[in-house]
């Protein structure tokens, strides 16, 4: 028996949850119904009877491949991605996940005096809780996970994408430090998935995203942490070549200070007319301006909030930055993390500038992510990125912000083509690699094959044990899918 709420009609109060998410443009796309579960059970009922259904929307849909009977469905956890569909099924039902929202903590106590990271306790999480509501909880327990920078990312999404945080180069991506997902599979059975049950399933959920079944809880490590430093620098366009040479020898694999994390974003706003260079700088320890920003530190300063907090405040303050009620897009490239490989990049998207400045209220930025030491647990996850190790990359971000829906078709011409000159310019560098970081990625972008042969080969393994009907790739919208063969 499904114990979940089911809401119909398109003027029900599913669908205002609909519109208020935060991009304007995940918002257009309606499903015809919403099952807000409560509880592990109702996702598996519900998967039960929505595999086990045929709608006239499946039967007439152009992008429905599978024969069979089922009814075409979205899941949504914390409804961040920015994209039409991405978590929502037009015509279809979404799932969506915001009841499932507990937080416990095993053993409830801490102690202190532990040395080894695994005597901490593991944070029980449910799949529609934000990273924000993590961080309240853990704040008060001076511990800590590797999640989100932004408050209202859902722990979901942003896990089975791999996971960018403030603690990369200590723990690895945020999905290296799941020691278990709660899952739903294609025929409804629920299931843990760990290193000693289905190992192989935990190893395609960290990174292989929506495909294999759907995550209903997620079991972290805890570390210690307390107060960090942090928060945002705005400086000038004039610093952007000083900007670029610092980001290269911030981001050397060799002597790099783990403690630290760094965002530096080139940013033009319309309604301003104006181009900055935002640096987020932040170091796990409570130890203002440490000596591995001094490059940065000594950059005329437009504007400053950096300061000792903890990490919700630090994530409250990203998700302030990050405007409700926008259209909003993103892009992703990777990139070497050279001086040549940074300086084209930047060139690239200074050029595109001027395509963009006449559309009402844009804001047109890149922002370069390093990725360090992400290598560590490369082997344990299905990223691909084992045989990068003491290389330094460079996630590109190339997001967009802009006022109305008549501008959409301008703005993506925009983006293909900004990604495809910093295609073209980085690739006659050989500083181009393929690793596509699938939270930023474009709906027109193929992350999962960036992974590389042999992890997509592994993930069509993964698949068709526990998906041989490939349900989360025929009947799921949204997220992108694993291939059924990489020429696909």
């Amino acid at each position: 028996m499904l114990t979940g709420v089911v809401e119909k009609n398109k003027q029900s109060t599913g669908n205002r949850k609909i519109h208020a998410q935060k991009k304007h443009s995940a918002a257009a796309v309606h499903p015809i119904c919403i099952v807000s579960p409560r509880s592990a059970q109702d996702v598996s009922t519900a998967v039960e009877i929505l595999t086990t259904t045929t709608t006239t929307t499946s039967l007439i849909d152009s992008n429905y491949r599978n024969s069979s009977a089922g009814c075409q469905f979205a899941i949504r956890s914390g409804g961040h991605s920015s994209f039409a569909g991405a978590a929502n099924a037009a015509g279809g039902v979404t799932i969506d996940l915001s009841e499932l929202s507990s937080i416990t903590l095993s053993p409830s106590g801490v102690d202190a005096t532990a040395v080894n990271m695994s005597a901490y306790p593991i944070l029980t999480v449910g799949v529609g809780s934000t990273w924000g509501s993590v961080y309240a909880y853990l704040d008060a327990l001076h511990l800590g996970v590797g999640g989100a920078r932004a408050a209202d990312v859902g722990v979901g999404g942003l896990t089975l994408g791999g996971g960018i945080s403030y603690f990369g180069s200590q723990v690895g991506w945020a999905c290296d430090s799941v020691t278990n997902f709660e899952v739903v599979l294609a025929d409804g059975t629920l299931v843990n998935a760990n290193n000693n049950e289905n190992p192989d399933l935990l190893w395609g959920l960290r990174g292989g995203t929506n495909n294999l079944g759907i995550v209903t809880r997620i079991d972290l490590q805890t570390f210690p942490q307390g107060d960090l430093w942090g928060g945002q620098v705005v400086r000038p366009s004039e610093t952007a070549e000083e900007q670029i040479v610092a980001l290269a020898e911030f981001n050397k694999p060799e002597g790099y200070d783990e403690f630290a994390s760094l965002i530096t974003t080139f940013a033009y706003s319309g309604a301003q007319d104006v181009q900055v260079v935002v640096n987020d700088m932040e170091y796990t320890k409570p130890v203002a301006n440490p000596s591995v920003f001094q490059a940065f530190q000594s950059m005329t300063t437009l504007s400053s909030t950096q300061r000792v907090t903890n990490l919700s405040d630090l994530a409250a303050e990203t998700e302030a930055n990050n405007p409700h009620g926008y259209r909003q897009a993103s892009a992703t490239l990777t990139i070497a993390s050279s001086i040549a490989a940074i300086n084209a990049t930047v060139q690239a998207w200074n050029t595109s500038v001027a395509t963009v400045q006449a559309i009402p209220g844009i804001v047109w930025a890149v922002g370069m992510d390093p990725l360090p030491l992400y290598t560590r647990h490369a082997g344990a996850n299905a990223l691909g990125l084992a045989s990068r190790k003491g290389k330094g990359l460079i996630v590109v971000n190339l997001s967009m912000t802009w006022s109305h829906a008549a501008d959409d078709d301008a703005v993506d011409l925009a983006a293909r083509t900004l990604v495809a000159d910093i295609k073209r310019d980085v690739g006659e560098l050989d500083a181009l690699d393929p690793f596509l970081y699938v939270n930023y990625a474009a709906p027109w972008q193929r992350p999962i094959e960036g992974y590389g042969e042999a992890s997509v080969e592994r993930l069509q393994r993964v698949q068709r044990v526990y998906d041989p009907g490939r349900i989360f790739t025929d009947l799921v919208s949204g997220g992108f899918k694993i291939p059924a063969s990489l020429s696909e």
